[in-house]
Parts: structure tokens; C-alpha cells; sequence
């Protein structure tokens, strides 16, 4: 999933990107309203946790597709699949960070990412409490609030500012893998959802390891990350799909992904 320069798919793109902006500034403000005011809390069967807010922001994301692009699927996280997503499918994550959000924790995200007969060709990361908006696409450079970004290019590992998210599930089930990632990188930090791919995107960190993401998790970031000359591929470096397992690493230039993929295959 290569982002060049230039492609037919330049026009499209640019369109549901400015879709997804004016989508994402609406949703900040929903977001932001119940943001620290004590929003209840329940949690799912697999006991992650949903509030009125991650309710609230997706059914207020996909009345708005559905009234700008009434044939399209739409893959939302509290929802599920509505429509025949062989064609046109919008992923969305409302909030994505629903532990940051209910700990008041400013790093909660919204994700939309647009995928195409099966291709992703746009993605948004929207940082409300920031007032960041994170875009790119199928030719079209990635921006971060319409200013262009692009990755740092960083090849060495040992040089390298290395984001381990979802740190406590690694240690549990691949504890080697924690144990070989918390040796190497110049600096390493802990941390979760969106914003260390985001990180990425605008040169700040060098490569982001992560994992137990869904769809909505990763696509908008894979767009957003390739359209800045990045790269972002599953632990044995296949392109991410719908089907992809949740298992992904983020990185700044091949020579460092490639290096990060053995590490995790070591």
C-alpha cells in the first residue's frame, strides 16, 4: 500500500478527506462535551469499556455519511457492519482511547478511514482534546491541521525514539518480544491508541509497536503514516487488512521496519 505523489485517485481523495475533516471538527465538539464530566461507564462482553460518548460521536458520524453517501458500508466499532462493504466501507472508532477518555487523559482519538473495493485510500486521526486533525491518502500528502508532515526517515534501530503501546498485553503474551523491544531504540516510551502512530506521521517518533487492534484501530493510522512515508505493516510485514490480526509496527523508513520485523520474528 504505496501513497505516491501523484495518482488518478488524487481528486477522490482529497474530497472525502475534506468529508472527514469537517466530520472529525463536528465530532470534537460532541466528544469534548462529555470529556471529564463523569460520564458513566459500562463495559462490553469483552470487557472493554463504552460510554454515552462512544455511543453519541459514532451515531452522529454515520448519520453524516449516510446523508453525504447513502450507498456506502459503514464499519463502526459499537455498531458493527451496516451495508455491503464490497464496494465503498467507511471504518470508523468514535473514541478511540475510551480508558484515556474516562481517566481524563487528553490522548483519546476518533478514526475514520475509507476503504474502496477492498483498497484503503484515505484515513483521519482526530485528536480532540489537542485540537489536532492527522490526514492523508492515495496520493495525497499527509497534513497534520492542513500543514504538510512527513516521517523523520530514521534507519537505525539504535538511533531510533521507539513507541511500545499496549505494553502490559505484551509482557503477558509474548513476554520475549517485550523483553527484545525494551533492549533497543535510543529511547523507548510506553503507550496506547492512536497518537504514537500520529507521533509517527509527523517525524516526532521513529517506529510504534503495537497490538490487539481491530480495523477501525488501524486503518485511519496506516493512511494517515504511508501518506507521510512511512510504513505500517503486521509483525510478518504483510499489507494490514479488514482480516489483519491486530498485531502491527509502525516505522519511519523499510530499512527500520524491516529491522523491527525480525526482531518480532526472532
Amino acid at each position: 500500500m504505496t501513497m505516491t505523489p501523484s495518482t488518478p485517485e488524487r481528486p477522490v481523495t482529497e474530497k472525502i478527506l475534506q468529508d472527514c475533516v469537517a466530520w472529525a471538527e463536528l465530532s470534537a465538539s460532541t466528544a469534548l462535551s462529555f470529556f471529564r464530566q463523569g460520564t458513566a461507564v459500562d463495559f462490553k462482553a469483552d470487557l472493554s469499556p463504552v460510554t454515552l460518548a462512544d455511543q453519541t460521536v459514532e451515531r452522529e458520524l454515520k448519520a453524516a455519511i449516510a446523508v453525504r453517501y447513502p450507498d456506502h458500508a459503514i464499519l463502526g466499532e459499537e455498531t458493527g457492519i451496516e451495508g455491503d462493504c464490497k464496494d465503498h466501507l467507511w471504518v470508523i472508532d468514535p473514541i478511540d482511547g475510551t480508558r484515556s477518555f474516562i481517566s481524563g487523559h487528553p490522548l483519546f482519538g476518533m478514526l475514520i478511514a475509507f476503504l474502496s473495493h477492498g483498497q484503503l485510500q484515505a484515513g483521519t486521526i482526530s485528536m480532540p482534546a489537542l485540537n489536532e486533525i492527522y490526514c492523508g491518502g492515495l496520493g495525497v500528502p499527509a497534513t497534520c491541521n492542513g500543514i504538510p508532515i512527513q516521517v523523520s526517515g530514521q534507519r537505525e534501530l539504535n538511533s531510533a525514539v521507539l513507541y511500545i503501546n499496549e505494553g502490559e498485553k505484551l509482557l503477558e503474551n509474548h513476554p520475549a518480544i517485550a523483553t527484545r523491544l525494551l533492549q533497543v531504540g535510543q529511547t523507548r516510551r510506553f503507550g496506547y491508541d492512536c497518537y504514537p502512530h500520529a507521533l509517527l506521521a509527523a517525524g516526532h517518533v521513529d517506529a510504534v509497536i503495537d497490538y490487539d487492534l481491530k480495523p477501525y484501530d488501524f486503518l485511519a493510522v496506516s493512511a494517515v503514516i504511508e501518506a507521510a512515508g512511512g510504513l505500517m505493516t503486521d509483525w510478518q510485514g504483510k499489507t494490514l487488512t479488514l482480516d489483519s490480526d491486530g498485531a502491527v509496527v509502525s516505522a519511519a523508513s523499510p530499512e527500520l521496519h524491516a529491522t523491527l520485523v525480525d526482531l518480532l520474528n526472532s
